[in-house]
Parts: structure tokens; C-alpha cells; sequence
């Protein structure tokens, strides 16, 4: 049976076996994180949990978001001159978590995307609207701000440390399928899982604390009282828990949270200008390795970062600031958490030795706007087309080192999509050469193109 994945939704308060003093905002600021702990035996492993639900509940809120759609008329009705499009309401409903006194709360993103209205309901039933401060769709996180706050309000801590360790017991606190909040624990059962199908830069937690539809956004806390993780997605035959959910690491979360607060419009993702293959037991032994470890770099962008800093191709990346680095989503993952500009030390192996590069990453270059030239003439005639550069590619979702010519606007009964053409299609060739420009396209008559759709070439003859 295949198994499917699913965007989780509701309160998920999460909470952990902590002291009496854990550290709480009072001043409208965060929440410090707890010095961490581990029970030391079985008498501490069987101890009751309620102090830290009892605590860790108030700062978990529930979120209500109400949007707009579009839906589409019966065709039948519409041949007719009829049924013309209607506009209907839908609400989705998700989980939170307070990280500031002042009202600060961070979400999933799909809980509130396309939102026009937003209500917060705290664990005490007192309800706030919101506004959508920063919203990142790459990393699924939405930073949130309640209207109206007058009082300092309870906080989890974001503990961005990643000092957690598979095996570590985790607590969710939600209110999954609507039945009112529930409690579940759990432990984390993998660290830096990338081959997810959720993101090609995510690098996610995995437990198997119960987290089922109705969760999404909420927290996932350690066992010191503070938030580790914002759970995301399960993978699920039945649509509920089956033990595998993924939450978003503290570290992306506190990004996307500083970057909102710093007035910042969108979270501006810095990379190494680097890519390459997972390193497999076969290339391990051709090149003396102990074991399969590591990134195998095949490509350099020329002037990026990473060029400047001295990689090579061939070289194999093993850890970045000292976690380990095992393929490119888990790269871009641990390039991601930093700023722009900022410097970190690349382990490499390089000719059988090991040694670590100091790597200023910085922001992707080129214009990542999808406006395109329309093309007015020729077999791409009403179609708009974009020169493909790293900064447009990675808002796209796409390989930054791609080439070619970006199709991001087809207008209907034009030319272009009496011949098939797509938004989203790559034109890679025209009659066997690798074209750059758009300007190119004003001028070509009856051609053989080459475009690159969903991953696969196709090459036909236009015009």
C-alpha cells in the first residue's frame, strides 16, 4: 500500500520533565533555554510528567484560519454561458506555540496560507486575532503576531543548541481530530532525516510521539520545558499516527523567527555555491574511507562562496560547524540556518586527509523576480520568459546551478499554448544549442526545441 504523506493541523502543546526553575519570559522578551538534563535512572525515567504539561500548556495556543476560494462551475453549465466561477469560505484549524511575552507565535505555514482572517484561542480560552508577520513556505514555519496584547503572555523556549540525541523522550501536548487537548510521549527516533519528500532543505527530527491531524504547528519540546522542533508532516497509510512524524528543527525555526523580527519580508537563504552526491559504500572504498560518509562534491559555482573559500570538485564534505553532512538537502539544510556573510567551517577530505575550510557563505546571486519578456513573435509568441540564475531557481524550488530559459507566464489561445507550452517548462535548447537569452526567442522561426518539464527532456520541432 503506498504510503502517503500528510500536512498535520491543530494544538500541539508540548512539554517536558523539567526543574522548578525553568526560565520564562517576563519583560516581553524570550524565554532562555533550560540547562539540559537526561534522567539518570529508572526511578527518574518513570516520573510523572503533569509539572511540565501543567506548565508547558498555557504557552501552546489553538489557530483558527479563514480564507477565500475560488471554486470552479460545472462545465456543462459554463458551455452554456452559465455557472460562472464562485467564491466560497474554508477555515483550517492548526497549533502554536507563544515564544514571546508580547504575543509572538509560531506556526506552520500551511496552517495559515492564503489566510484573510486569523483567531488565536490561548489554553485559558482567551482568543486574539493575528497577523502574519513572516510566513517561509521552504521551511513550512509562519511567525505570528496577536493583536491586541496588553499583559505578558506564558512562553516556551527555542532551544537551538541541537544537542538532542536519538533516544531522547518528547512530549506533545495537542488537539488532534478536535477532541479537546491531549497529551502523548514519545522519543526522538532519527535526527537529520532528508529523504522526506517535505522539502529539498529540510533536515527533519523524527519521533514517535502520537501526532496526528489536528497538530500541525505545534510544538515539539525536550524533556528541560523547551521547544526542539515545530511538527510538520507524518507519513501515514490510514491518515493518523502511525509513529512517524517530522518537526522542523529549533535552528530553522529560530531563523525564520529572527528573521521576522527583523522586519525582514521573506527569509533570505545564504548558500555555499556547492553541490554534489551522497557518498555510497562504493566511493567510500575507492577512496579509503572507514565508511560511507559525506557529500562528494561534483560541482563549484565559479565565483560563489565556496569557490572563493578554496573547494574543489572531488573533495568530499563531511560536516559543516561540526554536524555531520550526509547529502545536498542536508547541506543546504545546515547552510540555511546561518545569515548571509557569515563564516563556517566546511570539514573536507581531501587526498585521504582531513581538513576544514572557513567558508563566508552569502545570499544567491541574480534577480529571483519571475517577471519574464513577453515574447510577441515566433512559436513562443504569448509566452513570458526569465534567464534562469541561482536566486530564481531556489525560490522556484529548483537546482540553482540550472541553466536556460525559465517559462513563467503563458497566455491562453497564444501561439505558445496552441504548441504545448507550459509555465514552469525549461527551455534548454533551441535546434541543439544551449540558449541564454531571451531575446533569442523574438528572433527564431520554425525550431526543434528543448525543454526540461517536471525533470524530464523533451524535444519536439515548433513553429
Amino acid at each position: 500500500m503506498k504510503i502517503s504523506m500528510i500536512a498535520l493541523a491543530a494544538c500541539l502543546t508540548l512539554a517536558a520533565c523539567g526543574n522548578a526553575n525553568s526560565s520564562r519570559a517576563q519583560d516581553g522578551v524570550f524565554a532562555e533555554p533550560n540547562e539540559r538534563q537526561v534522567p539518570t535512572d529508572s526511578t527518574s525515567m518513570k516520573q510523572s510528567f503533569a509539572p511540565v504539561v501543567r506548565e508547558a500548556a498555557p504557552a501552546v495556543v489553538n489557530i483558527s484560519a479563514r480564507s477565500i476560494q475560488r471554486v470552479q462551475a460545472d462545465p456543462f453549465f459554463q458551455f452554456f454561458g452559465g455557472g460562472m466561477p464562485q467564491q466560497r469560505v474554508a477555515e483550517s484549524a492548526g497549533s502554536g506555540v507563544i515564544v514571546r511575552s508580547d504575543g509572538i507565535v509560531v506556526t506552520n505555514n500551511h496552517v495559515i496560507e492564503g489566510a484573510t482572517q486569523i483567531r488565536v484561542v490561548l489554553n485559558d480560552r482567551r482568543e486574539y486575532p493575528a497577523e502574519v508577520i513572516l510566513a517561509d513556505a521552504r521551511s513550512d514555519i509562519a511567525v505570528l503576531k496577536l493583536q491586541g496584547v496588553t499583559e505578558q503572555l506564558p512562553v516556551l523556549a527555542i532551544d537551538d543548541r541541537e544537542e538532542q540525541e536519538v533516544g531522547d523522550l518528547v512530549l506533545a501536548i495537542g488537539n488532534p481530530f478536535g477532541v479537546g487537548q491531549t497529551v502523548t510521549n514519545g522519543i526522538i527516533s532519527a535526527l537529520n532525516r532528508t529523504e522526506t519528500g517535505i522539502s529539498d532543505s529540510g533536515s527533519f527530527i523524527q519521533t514517535d510521539a502520537a501526532i496526528n491531524p489536528g497538530n500541525s504547528g505545534g510544538p515539539l519540546v525536550d524533556m528541560d520545558g523547551d521547544v526542539i522542533g515545530i511538527n510538520t508532516a507524518i507519513f501515514s497509510r490510514s491518515g493518523s499516527s502511525s509513529g512517524v512524524g517530522f518537526a522542523v528543527p529549533a535552528s530553522m525555526v529560530r531563523r525564520v523567527v529572527d528573521s521576522a523580527l527583523g522586519g525582514a519580508t521573506a527569509v533570505v537563504r545564504p548558500w555555499l555555491g556547492v553541490k554534489g552526491d551522497t557518498v555510497s559504500a562504493e566511493i567510500a572504498r575507492s577512496l579509503g574511507m572507514a565508511r560511507p560518509q559525506g557529500l562528494i562534491v561534483t560541482d563549484v559555482y565559479d565565483g560563489g562562496p565556496g569557490a572563493r573559500a578554496g573547494l574543489r570538485e572531488g573533495d568530499v564534505i563531511t560536516a559543516l560547524d561540526g554536524a555531520e553532512v550526509h547529502d545536498q538537502a542536508g547541506l543546504n539544510f545546515r547552510v540555511g540556518t546561518r545569515s548571509p556573510n557569515e563564516t563556517v567551517a566546511v570539514a573536507v577530505l581531501r587526498d585521504g586527509r582531513t581538513q576544514t575550510i572557513n567558508a563566508r557563505v552569502q545570499s544567491l546571486p541574480g534577480d529571483a523576480k519571475t517577471d519574464g519578456l513577453l515574447i510577441q513573435q515566433g512559436p513562443f509568441s504569448g509566452s513570458q520568459i526569465a534567464a534562469l540564475n541561482p536566486a530564481l531557481a531556489d525560490r522556484l524550488g529548483g537546482d540553482p546551478f540550472a541553466q536556460g530559459l525559465l517559462i513563467t507566464n503563458v497566455a491562453p489561445g497564444s501561439y505558445a499554448a496552441r504548441a504545448g507550452l507550459r509555465p514552469g517548462d525549461l527551455v534548454r535548447e533551441i535546434n541543439g544549442r544551449p540558449v541564454r537569452s531571451p531575446d533569442a526567442l523574438q528572433r527564431i522561426g520554425r525550431s526543434e526545441i528543448t525543454i526540461e518539464r517536471q525533470g524530464r527532456r523533451m524535444t519536439g520541432v515548433v513553429g
